[in-house]
């Protein structure tokens, strides 16, 4: 779910050979030419940067990068900063080719040179680019390549997880789970409402997560929002919001923090286990939606009841009843399920689908 944060990444971002190698890199790449195209530029910023670091594995934290990739040779980098950049940037990329993002028209047109005049050029991340330089790489590629938009196609390949992706969401998972039990804690034992969420987000970075966000609720779960400034007062129960990103990749979880019984909450809880009980592959979001049915939809789940998740919070597809999407096997989504009477109640799950059907990798149901 995208949140209202500031897009200021702190965490650590190094490229771990070990971890995902340059091949997986290669591989993902070698995809890209399915349709016939001989390059491709992807854009990433600090606030959309998925693609970006899909293919390179370069995380911009302050300034934007430009990534020119051809079929036949090696890719180049381009990272905001100047060339005083250029040695901070190279732990966060397998790509060897690093110079400094100046005049992009430019730096597009001389990389055009070298692919065969009129051939194929995907553009992905084109529409979260500043106006211009997108003009500027209109302008330098007119007549020369046939640019067109390659991120519906990248989308579909990044919602397929591979064994090594499926172990660093397993990692967030499970820092996840140990963020929200200390939230639960910090709630039982009479802390605040921001204190008990700063005692999480903590935790989370204790345990090694590079991004941590979280949202919470001050009118008995109707409404989230982020803290700019500490609430020191209690509220139970207490509905929260936490994401943690670890190893690149994104986990969320809509949770519920109670001192007492929690009937709302268990409401909540029984509608996201149907869902999860129909998540199977081909599922379609009507089918959830099916499963899920309230007669009091809370705002945030009556029409969307989930999405992709991975190295962006929020990634095709938006599982909408208004959408045809329908769940694809080796895919993780993050679903969820809510209530609103007096007051609401959201529940939610780390769902992989495969094969046979799914597995539940973390659910604000589960116990400490």
């Amino acid at each position: 779910m995208r949140t209202m944060h500031s897009t200021l990444l702190v965490g650590p971002a190094d490229w771990d050979a070990a971890r995902m190698p340059r091949a997986a890199f290669e591989a993902r790449i070698a995809a890209l030419w399915q349709g016939g195209a001989y390059g491709a530029i992807v854009y990433g910023d600090a606030a959309d940067h998925g693609a970006l670091a899909y293919l390179t594995n370069f995380t911009p934290k302050l300034e934007a990068a430009l990534a020119f990739v051809p079929l036949a040779g090696v890719p180049t980098l381009l990272v905001g900063g100047g060339v005083n950049m250029i040695a901070a940037a190279r732990p966060l990329t397998w790509v060897q080719d690093l110079r400094p993002l100046r005049e992009a028209g430019k730096a597009a047109a001389d990389w055009a040179r070298a692919l065969p005049q009129g051939s194929r050029v995907l553009l992905i991340g084109g529409d979260a680019m500043p106006f211009a330089m997108r003009r500027a790489l209109d302008a330098a590629l007119s007549g020369v390549c046939a640019m067109e938009d390659g991120a519906d196609a990248l989308r579909a390949q990044m919602l397929r997880k591979g064994e090594r992706e499926i172990s660093a969401i397993r990692g967030s998972c499970t820092i996840l789970a140990k963020a929200v039990a200390a939230f639960r804690r910090a709630h039982a034992s009479g802390a605040g409402i921001t204190d008990a969420l700063l005692v999480a987000e903590h935790l989370a970075q204790q345990e090694g997560a590079q991004d941590v966000r979280s949202l919470f609720s001050q009118d008995g779960g109707r409404t989230l929002r982020p803290f700019d400034v500490p609430v020191r007062a209690q509220a139970d129960p207490l509905q929260a919001y936490i994401a943690v990103r670890y190893a690149g990749y994104w986990v969320e979880g809509f949770v519920r923090a109670a001192r007492k019984g929690d009937p709302l909450g268990d409401a909540a809880k029984a509608l996201l286990r149907g869902m999860v009980a129909a998540a199977n592959p081909g599922a379609s979001c009507r089918a959830l939606a099916e499963a899920a049915a309230s007669n009091t939809p809370h705002p945030l789940t009556a029409s969307v009841i989930g999405n992709g998740i991975g190295l962006s919070l929020e990634e095709a597809p938006i599982l909408s009843t208004a959408r045809a999407a329908t769940l694809m096997a080796d895919a993780v989504y993050s679903l969820r399920g809510g209530v609103l009477e007096d007051e609401g109640a959201i529940a939610s799950a780390m769902v992989r689908v495969t094969d046979a059907g799914n597995e539940v990798l973390w659910s604000s149901g589960d116990r400490e």
